[in-house]
């Protein structure tokens, strides 16, 4: 009897242990895609901006570059099939079942239209601005994360929305002298509500790639997330290729290089690292949603936005005038404020099952007791 009674009070262990283990993968999981993220949120815009400022004009091209570095996915895809059919040879090539193959491949179609409208504003508006714009996306997230997936607010969660917005909004106080002077006021104006536009489109893609994990009738691992990855891009780009193809961008792009102030090489080169950098940011945002949820995503893309303005000012030349240092205040505070709630959120996770299982023993004991004097 000591033995059994020995053996289930070492059982609570086993748990504590696992779910420690699983949470330290959790946590490693988030910190890659968010690092991720944050090489793709920040470089993205930049080298898609490098490519315009040295006479690049091909807007359905640059939408393109956003998500023709899907073949990189084959890659670690390989390494996992790989793994896989070591422990069983019958293992499938692809996880992904037809139901979540469709979700991704609408939610594709609608990240190509949504890449048109951002290129078409980072064409027209200096980095600062077109990245202020885009942080409105976060207000749009929040909403239809609480339509689509009913996402749960906090205090932390709902201070960390108002901080971030309110920063966006701090910087819009200043973007009359950031208009180029090629560019006429109707064409700044048509960058501005196109990446408005843009900003309200993947806002709606966050949390609608949530619900589709949720909704995808299948177990979602990493696995799957990069498969849905690649989906999500192959449509995407399929949708701009069209675009192109329409525009006779296949054809200019020989024209283009030649007369690029950057020479053909390295015109090129950008390409090239256009596609690779902006996979990585598509790649670590839907990992954030996978490990974490969408706001967290869209909390992460609206926090680096003071980073992507640093880095404008360094290499663009582009102004920092005393707003945009407030919106890096108000941005950092949103970020510590959201990962305040969650620290708290977690702790309290913590202990309700600490308590069930300290409470277990206790009962068996006094069963043990029971029958003993009886």
């Amino acid at each position: 009897m000591a033995e059994i009674n020995y053996l289930k009070q070492e059982e609570p262990n086993v748990v504590d242990n696992g779910a420690a283990a699983a949470a330290r993968t959790k946590r490693l999981l988030l910190i890659i895609n968010c690092l991720i993220l944050a090489v793709g949120n920040c470089g993205g815009p930049m080298i898609m901006r490098l490519y315009f400022l040295h006479g690049g004009k091909r807007v359905w091209l640059s939408s393109c570059l956003e998500t023709a570095g899907w073949p990189i996915m084959l890659i670690p895809l390989a390494a996992a099939y790989l793994r896989r059919r070591r422990r069983s040879p019958t293992t499938k090539l692809f996880l992904i079942q037809p139901r979540l193959f469709l979700a991704a491949a609408l939610i594709g179609v609608l990240t190509g239209f949504d890449d048109y409208l951002y290129a078409y504003g980072v064409a027209r508006l200096p980095v600062s601005t077109s990245a202020l714009v885009i942080a409105t996306q976060l207000a749009f997230t929040a909403g239809f994360a609480f339509l689509l997936v009913k996402q749960r607010f906090t205090a932390y969660s709902i201070n960390a929305v108002v901080l971030l917005t309110v920063g966006a909004g701090v910087l819009a106080m200043n973007t009359d002298g950031d208009r180029p002077k090629e560019e006429s006021r109707r064409e700044y104006a048509l960058g501005f509500v196109m990446t408005l536009a843009a900003a309200l489109l993947y806002g709606f893609i966050l949390p609608l790639v949530e619900l589709a994990y949720k909704k995808g009738g299948q177990e979602i691992n990493y696995t799957v997330v990069l498969e849905f990855q690649m989906v999500m891009s192959l449509f995407a780009t399929v949708v701009c290729t069209v675009g192109m193809l329409a525009n006779r961008d296949f054809q200019a792009i020989p024209r283009e290089a030649r007369g690029s102030s950057l020479g053909e090489t390295q015109y090129y080169v950008v390409l090239v690292f256009s596609a690779i950098i902006w996979q990585a940011f598509f790649l670590g945002a839907i990992g954030v949603i996978f490990v974490g949820s969408s706001l967290l995503s869209g909390i992460l893309i609206a926090v680096l936005l003071p980073v992507t303005e640093v880095l404008a000012v360094i290499f663009y030349s582009e102004s920092f005038h005393a707003e945009k240092g407030v919106s890096l205040g108000l941005s950092l505070w949103g970020f510590v404020s959201y990962f305040y709630g969650e620290h708290r959120e977690n702790k309290k996770k913590k202990l309700k099952p600490r308590l069930l299982l300290d409470s277990a023993p206790r009962t068996e004991m006094s069963q043990t007791t029971n029958q003993t004097c009886v």
